[in-house]
């Protein structure tokens, strides 16, 4: 599955309608015609907002810009959209009006209409425009009208004692309600013609600035610091994953970090197995584990990296991380640099590509664990311009943990970037091998001016599940390699040294182990 947002065009009208129907059975609404969208694209083309998915066009957004004390709060749709001819846009206004959102049934537990709702917040903030403004139906009222005032049965939803599909979702989104709007859209039984009157104020609005298109640089990243427990079955590990990525997704973070071997606690169900033949029969779950990260971030809307899980193929186990895009997407990474105990224990071998992942949120790359203490792996990826290096890891004395702690701030000097680490907690009785852990996750930044005198962006406290949600700026990676103290990427000599990839395939690897 592969998801875009972006912009509407002319010849996305005949999805737009497919879609709009669908999203408006059995309740009597019209679509738009192409005429009309056609004018909303001439007079405001980056107002028209649209999520695709697979090629197809299955959510929009249409919104335009209104000075809004021309209006007022006592408006109706028709008035505020000029009977539907959008004469009200006016590009030198202080509001930005939406005018529809819908999405198609089929694809609504993908969480489209937050995507929709988000890019209108950042368009919002670009254009230095005071809020965003839209009426809002209230489909559930019909249903409670014989017991409740329109006034009543919202604040009934806004406690959450009533569910509506739409104020619900509006109020989630951090909008709140100025009022509610009587006759506002004729016909619309289900909210006996009632609307509610909805606000999302823009908190960087800056009255009498041009507006801007303001850098897209602070990048917020979760880090888990996950506590190993036993699972009485897959669906309950799932429910724990979950649980992180929704509650980073609600901080409105750009990407999540898992540690490595984060599923190991299901390994209790081989235990009676010898080690090398249970982590086999462990790794029959992850393409099932695979599917549903990507669902979640699909679903959320957030990139998930790491999450490291054994992985058989030739006959070969490997220690593989995933990057799950939240466009549908994703990548593979295996570990190369394999541990003496992950190879007495397990029998594993190490992978050999080596390359950074293009992500909506800048160039990144992933070391596993046992990675980040060799250099020249990071340096690679440094030369091909990560500027975020991930390091799911698994330790299980402080020690261990100091030479991963140690190496990934040394790589954050060294490459110019920023550096996630993400570790386990607790102990695991049941599952051989997999006794005690020792963690603490943390995001290290280089040393200079613009960052913490100690190099540590944020950690966590050690030996406790919890969470880290840290802001970092791409925009300072470039002022350093450009204006730095130091420039330790532009000072190299390489005219004395230099880092190769010396590629090998998978094919060789196998042969060289017969």
């Amino acid at each position: 599955m592969k998801i875009i947002n972006r912009e509407l065009t002319e010849a996305d009208y005949a999805d737009l309608k497919a879609a709009m129907i669908e999203a408006y059975e059995g309740i009597g609404g019209e679509y738009w015609r192409k005429e009309k969208i056609d004018i909303l694209l001439k007079k405001f083309p980056e107002g028209q907002l649209c999520v695709e998915v697979d090629e197809k066009v299955v959510a929009v957004a249409l919104s335009i810009i209104i000075k809004y004390d021309k209006y007022g709060d006592e408006h109706t749709y028709a008035e505020v959209t000029g009977d539907y001819t959008f004469s009200t846009h006016d590009p030198k206004g202080d509001v930005l009006y939406g005018i529809e959102v819908f999405v198609d049934p089929e694809y609504r537990n993908l969480r489209l209409g937050r995507r929709l709702y988000d890019a209108r917040k950042e368009l919002c903030e670009r254009l230095n425009l005071r809020s965003i403004v839209a009426g809002g139906r209230i489909p559930n009222y019909n249903t409670y009208a014989n017991e409740f005032t329109p006034k009543e049965y919202i604040e009934k939803v806004k406690s959450r004692e009533l569910y509506d599909p739409t104020l619900t979702f509006q109020l989630a989104n951090d909008f709140h309600v100025r009022k509610v709007l009587n006759s506002y859209l004729p016909g619309d039984t289900q909210s006996k013609e009632y609307a509610t009157l909805l606000e999302w104020n823009n908190i960087y609005f800056q009255p009498g600035k041009k507006r801007t298109n303001p850098s897209d640089s602070i990048i917020r990243i979760g880090v888990v610091q996950w506590q190993m427990r036993l699972f009485k079955d897959v669906e309950a590990f799932y429910d724990q994953v979950e649980f992180f990525v929704d509650t980073v997704s609600s901080y409105k973070s750009d990407f999540i970090l898992f540690p490595e071997f984060f599923n190991m606690p299901l390994l209790a169900q081989f235990n009676d197995m010898p080690e090398p033949q249970a982590v086999r029969k462990l790794a029959d779950f992850t393409e099932e584990v695979r599917k549903k990260m990507q669902e979640f971030a699909i679903s959320y809307n957030v990139n998930i990296v790491g999450g490291s899980m054994p992985l058989v193929e030739d006959e070969l186990l490997y220690n593989a991380a995933y990057l799950y895009r939240r466009d549908g997407t994703s990548e593979e990474y295996r570990k190369i640099h394999i541990t003496p105990n992950e190879v007495r224990h397990y029998g594993m071998v190490g992978g050999n590509e080596v390359a950074v992942f293009d992500t909506d949120c800048g160039r990144i790359g992933i070391n596993i664990c046992y990675d980040v203490e060799f250099p020249e792996l990071s340096r690679l990826l440094g030369n091909q311009g990560m500027d975020i290096l991930f390091v799911p890891f698994l330790t299980d004395t402080q020690n261990a943990y100091m030479r991963v702690r140690n190496c990934a701030m040394a790589r954050a000097i060294e490459n110019e970037c920023y550096v996630a680490i993400s570790g386990c907690v607790g102990n695991l009785p049941g599952v051989e091998n997999m006794d005690i852990h020792y963690a603490q996750s943390a995001v290290f930044t280089p040393s200079d001016f613009q960052f913490p005198t100690n190099g540590i962006k944020s950690e966590a406290t050690p030996n406790t599940e919890m969470m880290l949600i840290v802001d970092v700026d791409l925009l300072q990676l470039k002022e350093l390699h450009e204006h730095g103290s130091v420039q330790v990427l532009k000072d190299r000599r390489t005219d004395l040294y230099g880092v190769t990839h010396k590629k090998k395939n998978r094919a060789q690897v196998k042969t060289q182990l017969m």
